[in-house]
C-alpha cells in the first residue's frame, strides 16, 4: 500500500536531479535538507510550486524546502 505523501516525495527527488545527484539528506518536522552534488541540476521553480512544498532555500551548497 502506498503511503500518502510518496508521490510528492518521488516528485522532490526528480526535482533535486534524481537520487544520484543527491550527496545527503536531513530532514526534520518542517524541512528537508538536501546537499546536491550539482544544484544546477536542481528544478528550483517547480520544487517551489510542489504540494506540500513552501519554499525553497539555498544556503552554502544545501537546498532546504519547507513544507507543510
Amino acid at each position: 500500500m502506498a503511503g500518502k505523501y510518496d508521490a510528492t516525495a518521488s516528485k522532490i527527488m526528480t526535482l533535486v536531479g534524481g537520487t544520484e545527484n543527491v550527496s545527503s539528506l536531513i530532514h526534520c518536522v518542517t524541512r528537508l535538507r538536501f546537499v546536491l552534488k550539482d544544484t544546477t541540476k536542481a528544478d528550483r521553480e517547480k520544487l517551489a510550486q510542489t504540494e506540500y512544498v513552501l519554499t525553497v532555500l539555498d544556503s552554502g551548497g544545501a537546498t532546504s524546502s519547507r513544507s507543510w
